[in-house]
């Protein structure tokens, strides 16, 4: 018997990207009100074995999430803004928006900690434990304020919405309810399998880890902590993948529920109540990939979005 599959995805530019096991699909709502759906088969590094495979999966959602997710978010601004031009996204843009976003968060949610703590702190301290330890604290803040921050400005907010309505679709197609708005709207913003909860969880297991080196090498150099910072970033988020994943499995639990409580309630920050378009959205996008995965045609009616087409078929390849 088949595992039962964790659909997944993300909020983009005007829409919402659903991930399955064999495809994505990300529907945009048009500067015209009308719903453009994309449908995109996954190449084999995201369907396959190691896709399954504990710890790799991990890194793999990790590519999922940079790669996948930023090409989402380019496809769905020029679709939200109606720009004309190539389907094909440029690959040099894609790969360059994705060095440079995870370089900022790199620096952003790794170094600056540290050598805040370094030259701020450490001079009124002997203990690596403690200077570990505040470093971290410092990393969840900047976080906090990061998304406190980006959360003031209109247009994230409305990204952020549409967030709430991926996960209220999720939940609801995850309890068996209908997709349907009226439906989807009783359910709750926040998921357990959130990106938020896992940022969370990295940032948790990441004092632990960081704390073992410079507990062990005895209060380091700085060259030596900058590099294991970011060296360790692939272990740690895999470690983190295993446990919200283990977490999404064993909700019920009252350990689990404690462990994962920070997760949800950071939710509060990223997502917001969306309205009803941006739930139809939601479902239009979840209910494609359903039917990639069940190897049916579109969901959706193939004259509806724009005229001759809804949507248009993307290469695999990125």
């Amino acid at each position: 018997m088949a595992r039962p599959f964790h659909y997944g995805g993300q909020a983009v530019i005007e829409g919402v990207m659903m991930l399955g096991r064999k495809g994505l699909a990300i529907t945009v709502r048009q500067p015209d009100g009308k719903l453009n759906t994309i449908r995109q088969p996954l190449a084999r590094i995201y369907r396959g074995r190691l896709r399954e495979t504990p710890f790799s999966r991990g890194l793999i959602s990790l590519g999922e999430t940079m790669v996948l997710g930023t090409r989402a978010l380019l496809r769905s601004a020029e679709i939200a803004a109606a720009e004309e031009g190539e389907e094909k996204i440029n690959p040099a843009l894609l790969g360059g928006t994705v060095v440079i976003a995870f370089g900022f968060a790199v620096v952003l949610f790794f170094l600056v900690p540290l050598l805040a703590t370094r030259f701020l702190i450490d001079p009124f301290i002997d203990s690596a434990l403690l200077s570990v330890t505040l470093e971290g604290l410092v990393r969840i803040g900047i976080f906090v304020a990061y998304i406190r921050l980006i959360g003031l400005m209109p247009d994230i907010r409305r990204v952020f919405a549409y967030h709430g309505a991926e996960h209220k679709t999720i939940n609801a197609y995850e309890s068996g309810t209908p997709l349907e708005v009226e439906a989807v709207r009783n359910h709750p913003t926040a998921h357990p399998r959130c990106g938020t909860s896992f940022i969370v969880i990295v940032l948790i297991i990441a004092i632990l880890v960081f704390a073992l080196i410079d507990v062990a090498l005895g209060r380091p150099p700085l060259w030596i902590r900058m590099l294991s910072r970011i060296a360790l970033i692939p272990v740690i988020a895999a470690i983190g993948y295993e446990i919200m994943k283990f977490g999404a499995g064993h909700i019920k639990n009252t350990l689990v529920r404690i462990i994962i409580a920070p997760g949800l309630m950071l939710q509060s920050l990223t997502t917001r109540e969306p309205d009803d378009g941006q739930i139809e959205a939601a479902i239009s996008a979840l209910n494609e990939v359903i039917a990639i995965d069940e190897n049916r045609e579109s969901a959706v009616d193939t004259q509806q979005a724009a005229g001759d087409e809804t949507g248009e078929e993307v290469p695999a390849s990125l």
